[in-house]
């Protein structure tokens, strides 16, 4: 059987599969040309690439690696062909989009004749037609690695001579590059200006590589560590916490000024945020922000922003750079002589927060979030705060906030912006625990886990926590709320312990656990100053009603106000009516408990709702009103069966039961328990994605996307993709 390479179109879409980082499409057809096809070649190559290697093909072809008699074998044959035609070679290794009209536009520079193509042709070494292609990739780098380094630079010369500016100004830009023997500031600022192009159009990884290249060029040293600070920052967003931090070491030896200096103080405490040391990050963003304060006062505000956003992860293990040392740096700022922008009004509604309570903050907070929402908000500032603003209408209880992520989200997944994309996933992911959809919850943490996994951050579990602990499943939960407690506090990320105990809390209540609900509440409620410590407020109020502590419950409760009257939406309003009731007698207590109903229906908070039909339901019951206790808790149990909040779920059969109704338990059928990643890729698929786009979110090949697509296919008993959004719906 002769066993031939993969199509074209499937060669594509596995060498995507592997890729690390955006590539130009012509070097990757050239690759795909010159693997022809073969799975093993189309794997291998991209393995132990950088980011940057890849970036674009800029960097190939001398990135790829040879040993031993492979690279032995192919510079005989090389060396035994005539001297133009090694030249004519070489000028074809060092372009890899594979044009043949610029390949003999460079050659002719160089003196090449078209009879050069004869005995490298004849040698079986490369093919010059419609496209010229070699043998293997791995030949061509044998081509580049054999030539002196005088030759190479002479064939990117004529390259770059050969190109034409207008059509292709970057590949002409790097092809200079490669043919400077030395600092050169002409073809540094062309490099320059190719790297704004690439981020411009969203090529991270490319723009790090055209300014870490702009730098090794440049003359001046002070220009010099400006561009590597940029190619340091770009390195940053798509991801490259290495590359990024070694740039920044080059960078220190210095000589920089002051504003370089805190710029690359900055940046360090980006990268330990982005790679989840948040207490690490905060008093380096603190000290940024200080030191800009003479140089560039518009700069200072924005970077204590990103140093309040480390502090509120660092939570109570921040060691230096706390919440209220950076708010109170940050408040004796003087007021900005411009406008106030989006993100000064952010700043200005979190550290009031912080030094004089919700009260004095609401107003301010939700200008800001309104300012986030409009639409002259540039690109840059929604991908650099759009997971905290949110948050601060979060704060206030207001659930509109979350739909200022889902633009960022989807810009930042285009753009390669992973050092952003996992906290935009969790607050997405957080939103759909509050509406009731579980499985949307589970497929936005699951790619947010991929990110991470290819970034290598450790980024907290705020949404697989909430998610867990809404679901009721002990053992589950309880095994990812010790792993994350273990873990935050080796990272510093104390709002990550805080928000464990707090999921700790949630869950025992709907066990029924009250005494050990009591404990994780307390704990939760008395580590930070804002939100999460505030969300476990009301499960304090309700586990210390149900173990006999009501003064624990109304300074709980007394606490729990002051952020839920400032906020004045029905989502606060009716979590703290449901709270208050719990407190109350009489009739008193029932019109708070249709108040709370009334309201977080209102606010389309389904889980939270459940609860309050559930706590109404069980008050009933104890006034011995057994026919309207069943009325509501069979409505809670219907919902929570239907969100699939499994523990208050069960708590409200109890009680049904208890009250002479008939509870039965949701029959659950063991062929459609998908797993975690079947349930994001049928989600995915379902939304309409294919299986290449479902692979690259998710850091998978199509093949393994449509490998669990099957599985999915069989368990849910359906036969095509159209089908998937009702049985998931089903199931």
């Amino acid at each position: 059987m002769a066993v031939a390479g993969l199509p074209e179109a499937d060669a594509r879409v596995l060498l995507d599969a592997v890729l690390t980082g955006p590539i130009d499409a012509r070097v990757r057809d050239e690759i795909v040309a010159e693997t022809r096809g073969n799975p093993l070649a189309l794997l291998e190559l991209p393995r132990g690439l950088t980011v940057v290697e890849l970036a674009g093909g800029f960097g190939l072809p001398a990135a790829l690696p040879l040993v031993g008699r492979i690279e032995d074998s192919f510079r005989r044959q090389i060396d035994a062909l005539p001297t133009q035609a090694r030249l004519l070679l070489l000028v074809a290794a060092a372009d890899p989009t594979g044009d043949p009209a610029l390949m003999w536009r460079a050659a002719g520079r160089l003196g090449v004749s078209t009879q050069a193509a004869g005995p490298a042709a004849e040698a079986g070494l490369a093919e010059f037609g419609g496209r010229v292609r070699f043998r293997h990739p791995l030949v061509r780098s044998a081509v580049y690695r054999a030539a002196s380094a005088a030759d190479r630079q002479e064939a990117h010369r004529a390259l770059a001579e050969a190109t034409d500016p207008r059509a292709d100004p970057d590949r002409r830009a790097w092809h200079r590059a490669q043919a400077a023997a030395g600092p050169d500031e002409d073809v540094a600022a062309e490099l320059e200006r190719s790297a704004g192009r690439a981020q411009a159009r969203g090529g991270l990884a490319a723009a790090a590589a055209f300014w870490e290249r702009a730098a090794a060029l440049t003359p001046d040293p002070a220009r010099r560590a400006e561009r590597r600070l940029a190619a340091a920052q770009a390195d940053l967003q798509a991801g490259a916490f290495g590359k990024a931090l070694e740039l920044l070491a080059a960078t220190e030896a210095g000589p920089l000024d002051e504003l370089q200096s805190a710029r690359l103080d900055w940046l360090r405490g980006q990268i330990a945020f982005a790679s989840g040391q948040a207490s690490d990050a905060a008093p380096l963003l603190l000290k940024a922000a200080r030191r800009f304060e003479p140089v560039a006062p518009g700069l200072a505000r924005e970077t204590y922003l990103d140093a309040w956003q480390a502090a509120q992860i660092a939570g109570h293990l921040a060691g230096g750079g706390d919440l209220d040392e950076v708010s109170r740096a940050a408040r004796a700022l003087p007021r900005p002589a411009y406008p106030p922008r989006s993100a000064d009004l952010l700043l200005d509604g979190l550290t009031l927060l912080v030094t004089d309570g919700p009260a004095a903050a609401a107003a301010v907070l939700r200008q800001a979030t309104n300012a986030f929402a409009g639409p002259d908000v540039p690109v840059a500032q929604r991908l650099r705060w759009s997971w905290i603003a949110p948050m601060a209408g979060a704060t206030l209880w207001d659930y509109q906030g979350y739909s200022l992520i889902e633009g960022p989200v989807q810009l930042a997944r285009e753009v390669g912006a992973l050092d952003r994309l996992p906290m935009l996933l969790n607050q997405l992911a957080t939103a759909a625990v509050w509406r009731g959809d579980f499985a949307a919850a589970a497929s936005l943490i699951a790619e947010a886990d991929a990110v991470c996994e290819a970034t290598g951050a450790r980024n907290p579990h705020y949404a697989a926590l909430r998610l867990a602990a809404s679901r009721g499943r002990e053992a589950e939960a309880a095994r990812l709320i010790q792993a994350t407690i273990e873990q935050a506090a080796a990272a510093g990320q104390g709002a990550a312990v805080t928000s464990a105990h707090w999921a700790a809390a949630s869950l025992y209540n709907g066990l029924g656990r009250y005494a050990d609900a009591l404990a994780a509440a307390r704990l939760a409620s008395e580590q930070a100053p804002v939100s999460p410590a505030m969300r476990a407020l009301p499960e304090l109020v309700e586990a210390a009603v149900r173990t006999g502590n009501p003064g624990v419950a109304r300074d709980a409760l007394g606490r729990l106000a002051e952020w839920t009257q400032a906020s004045g939406t029905d989502w606060g309003l009716g979590i703290e009516a449901r709270s208050r009731a719990l407190l109350t007698e009489g009739e008193a207590a029932e019109s708070l408990y249709r108040e709370a109903i009334a309201r977080l229906g209102r606010a389309r908070i389904r889980a939270e709702l459940a609860r309050a039909h559930l706590l109404y339901g069980e008050w009933l019951r104890r006034q011995r009103r057994r026919t309207d206790a069943r009325e509501q808790l069979r409505t809670a149990c219907q919902m929570l069966d239907a969100i699939g909040m499994d523990g208050f779920a069960e708590r409200a059969r109890r009680e049904l039961r208890a009250a002479g109704g008939t509870a039965r338990k949701r029959a659950v059928t063991t062929g459609v328990e998908l797993t975690a990643q079947e349930a994001q890729i049928a989600r995915l698929a379902a939304d309409g994605l294919s299986n290449p786009e479902i692979g690259t979110r998710l850091f998978l090949s199509p093949r393994t996307v449509q490998y669990h697509l099957g599985k999915v296919f069989i368990k849910l008993g359906i036969t095509a993709r159209a089908q998937l959004s009702r049985a998931l719906t089903r199931a």
